[in-house]
């Protein structure tokens, strides 16, 4: 066994020089010890955790918390991330413990080491190398193609937007204890005079819906579409620990607040819960490593860009594991065992545990097999069949352009077809985000300030998302959501064979697309059925609000209070220091809350909670809003999230609008992309609305699909080695549109 390594941390321990007291120094032996005990502590607690999950979903037992975190659970490049991350944090509170019963009084574990003790933890831990930046320049084609992991966007700054790293602060956090401690941590402290409230009374009292609103303006894709936005910027993972590192008690069974269980209290005479449920069961996020101080910081295990991460993948790992590497093609994998119509689905993921593994069996040579869950870019491919559907849509529109660009250039290898596929649909998403979504989430003024021309890449801008726009923010649509799942006919009624599901029946069911019709109904009753509308009096659907991941007789999650208590975990600051930030009132009072709310009665119910306004928790007080003028948030949600797009486009060094990332030609064609025409080329759907976004009438306001431009692909064709040019009038397109064109018979007749 090689010793050197240890005795070398150990020489290093012991070189330090302190700038404590003689009575104060904690020595290096000390350091390394609470090292070796934080990593030993933390790596039992994860082999414990693990292993308890996979017995759980082995034996059907999960509970709607266990889904929770599992879909939650860092994975890959993330978890030795996050790994790193808790022997960093625990290391810290082992030090400050052991000091404190060494000294006999309270001490700030960052006043007894110095900058370089704190380095060398960091290294011994793995933290240092989670935020030293790479070699920009040893990374291939880094100026024409993404990294899938975005290092080196920005080569001044390459961590900037990368997967794996911290959130970003435009408020400094407000932590209980200054810098871990969340907001609510001990019941009886006080903010402002008052006691915050319980989470899910706050979600009895504000935000229960007797009934359902439907938006006379936008679909329900508009809604599921937010969600597919959302899962290419934030993804923020738990704890991989279900039990305390500090006492090892097991953070489902406890109602204790020891991190990293952080339960949310159940209020007495709840409508739900019976006098023997005390809590629900809620973990930590994870921590993130970081430069600096010790100030407890959040990770984004997805890339702040919009690159389509949840096709491809924000690790490295990952990505290569998504492409069919069997031929020269390069395509994505695809499953092969089922189809849909002839049409591609997703690959069935081989990772245990299997959520989706329990209610739907399929026949093999062997008996019975259930049937597994789909993998894509994004873990939560499978949390709705709505979402499913739209990765399974993209994951055909690439290996669509991969075939496409093959015939327009056969000399290029399956790498480069891969990433001229992968460069096209991120150029897709930007258009469609920027042209169609958002001026219909914040409204034309917000978009107007922030969002409108494009200003050029500017290497100064930080694109990373926000810990607020991903805490609260841009979690605006949870109160947009039908309780439905619709599922419509080729004729946009209600599927006779395949009828709507409710929304808590279509969590992790991936077996509803495999034989239940596959994607086609569900896209209909995407763009032909309402999103739910925002009303303040009917805020959540009961899905959401009591049934969340309801599968089995476990008591179901209430989506509502784990966003109020994400945001507490997250020292996210109240309502008014947000409303501070972008430059709206605060109010102090009833009468002044009445203004800005434009209702005295939900005023009233929520000072009743609080106590005062800035108190309220900033996702709640968000969505209580009343929407801008043609947007679907209010002025506080319109401002943080048109900020937010506006540097992540701007932070772009690959921004498709940017010079020298296409061609003026491919700028062109890409301006004119249709989400219309992506669903007609990768469905049987035969007729749908110009803008699917916008609700309309089939018989007046829907399309054939012949008569909706096609892409434009022929800026594509590239020029051989031999200065030879693909002549396309040799290749028959088998369907493959290629060509834009309003007037079928122009398309055939240049294709010929």
């Amino acid at each position: 066994m090689n010793r050197a390594p240890c005795f070398l941390a150990l020489g290093l321990c012991l070189a330090f020089s302190y700038q404590l007291s003689a009575e104060e120094s904690l020595g290096g032996p000390f350091i390394l010890s609470a090292v070796e005990d934080a990593k030993r502590t933390v790596d039992e607690a994860y082999k414990y955790s693990r292993e308890e999950s996979l017995s759980r979903v082995q034996k059907g037992s999960a509970s709607p918390a266990d889904v929770l975190r599992l879909l939650k659970q860092p994975a890959r490049d993330t978890r030795s991330a996050v790994r790193a991350a808790d022997y960093m944090d625990y290391t810290l509170t082992l030090i400050q413990q052991r000091a404190h019963h060494l000294h006999k009084r309270s001490l700030n574990v960052t006043d007894l080491l110095t900058p370089d003790e704190l380095g060398t933890i960091a290294r011994l831990t793995g933290c240092a190398a989670r935020v030293r930046p790479p070699s920009c320049h040893l990374i291939p084609k880094i100026n024409t193609y993404r990294t899938a992991t975005s290092v080196c966007n920005n080569l001044k700054f390459p961590l900037r937007g990368a997967s794996n790293t911290p959130f970003t602060r435009w408020l400094p956090p407000k932590y209980e204890d200054g810098f871990s401690q969340p907001r609510g941590w001990d019941p009886k402290r006080s903010y402002n005079g008052f006691l915050l409230p319980l989470v899910r009374e706050v979600s009895n009292r504000i935000l229960a819906a007797s009934r359902v609103g439907n938006d006379q303006a936008f679909t329900f894709l508009l809604t599921i579409f937010g969600q597919w936005v959302d899962h290419d910027l934030t993804s923020t993972p738990m704890s991989p620990s279900i039990r305390s590192f500090s006492n090892g008690v097991n953070c489902e069974t406890t109602c204790e607040r020891i991190s990293p269980c952080f339960p949310i209290p159940i209020p007495k005479e709840d409508p739900r819960f019976s006098q023997n449920t005390r809590c629900l069961p809620f973990m930590r996020s994870a921590p993130a490593c970081k430069k600096g101080n010790n100030v407890r910081e959040q990770i984004n295990s997805l890339t702040a860009y919009l690159d389509v991460g949840q096709v491809y993948g924000s690790e490295d790992a990952l990505a290569r594991n998504l492409r069919d590497f069997t031929n020269n093609g390069g395509l994505l994998r695809i499953n092969q065992r089922f189809k849909d119509g002839g049409r591609e689905l997703l690959p069935f993921t081989t990772k245990a545990p299997n959520m989706c593994a329990t209610r739907r069996k399929i026949t093999n040579s062997s008996g019975l097999e259930e049937v597994p869950c789909f993998i894509a870019g994004d873990e939560r491919v499978d949390e709705n069949t709505g979402l499913t559907s739209l990765h399974t849509l993209f994951l055909r529109e690439h290996n669509r352009l991969a075939r496409a660009l093959r015939q327009l250039n056969p000399h290029w290898n399956g790498e480069t077809l891969y990433q001229e596929a992968r460069k096209i649909m991120g150029g897709y998403h930007q258009v469609i985000i920027f042209r169609d979504y958002l001026k219909a989430i914040v409204g034309p003024n917000a978009f107007s300030r922030f969002l409108s021309k494009y200003p050029g890449y500017n290497e100064k801008v930080d694109p990373t998302i926000a810990n607020v726009f991903a805490t609260a923010a841009y979690r605006f649509a949870h109160l947009a959501i039908q309780p439905f799942i619709f599922r419509l006919d080729e004729n946009y009624q209600e599927h006779t064979k395949f009828p709507s599901v409710p929304l808590h029946k279509a969590f992790f069911t991936p077996w509803r697309v495999v034989f239940e019709g596959g994607i086609d109904p569900l896209i209909r009753g995407l763009v032909g059925r309402p999103a739910k509308l925002n009303i303040q009096d009917q805020m959540m659907v009961d899905s959401l609000r009591d049934r969340l991941f309801q599968f089995t007789d476990h008591v179901a999650l209430d989506l509502g209070a784990l966003n109020m208590q994400r945001g507490r975990d997250h020292g996210i600051p109240g309502y008014n220091e947000w409303r501070r930030f972008c430059g709206l009132s605060q109010p102090k009072n009833l009468a002044q809350l009445a203004r800005v709310l434009k209702n005295h009665s939900l005023a009233k119910r929520l000072l009743k909670l609080y106590g005062t306004p800035a108190n309220i928790d900033v996702w709640l007080g968000g969505v209580a809003e009343p929407f801008v003028p043609g947007g679907r948030v209010g002025p506080l949600f319109a401002c943080l999230i048109a900020n937010q797009f506006q540097k992540i486009r701007q932070g772009d060094r690959l921004w498709w609008q940017n010079k020298d990332v296409f061609t003026i030609r491919q700028r062109a064609s890409l301006a004119s992309v249709s989400l219309a025409r992506i669903i007609c080329d990768n469905t049987g759907i035969r007729d749908v609305p110009r803008d699917p976004f916008l609700c309309r009438t089939r018989v007046f306001s829907y399309t054939k699909c012949n008569a909706i431009p096609a892409f434009d692909l022929r800026p594509w064709i590239q020029k051989r080695s031999d200065g030879n040019q693909t002549d396309i009038s040799k290749f028959q397109f088998q369907n493959e549109i290629l060509i834009q064109s309003g007037d079928r018979n122009i398309q055939d007749n240049e294709v010929k």
